[in-house]
């Protein structure tokens, strides 16, 4: 993918969960939470902006304290969100 948007001069879209993959081949990154862009910009713009050291450690500052599991049920998903109110 990068060597394409590199040979070809194109735009290219890649949708991942994997911090380590975005970072490896993306020149800016947005990070989703629940539909909408809390952050838009360059690994080392998101890190600077996070002040941590990790992708994925930026990822979790912007979004939440802890990975969330959607398979959760109703009353474990109230859970999720009252405890992270709290911290």
């Amino acid at each position: 993918m990068k060597a394409l948007n590199e040979s070809e001069r194109l735009t290219v879209f890649l949708t991942t969960h994997y911090m380590d993959e975005a970072e490896r081949v993306a020149q800016r990154i947005a990070i989703i939470d629940h539909g909408a862009i809390v952050a838009l910009g360059m690994p080392s713009e998101l890190l600077q902006q996070t002040g941590t050291e990790k992708l994925e450690d930026a990822f979790l500052r912007l979004t939440g304290s802890a990975i969330r599991d959607e398979r959760a049920g109703a009353s474990d998903q109230m859970r999720q969100f009252v405890r992270s109110w709290r911290r």
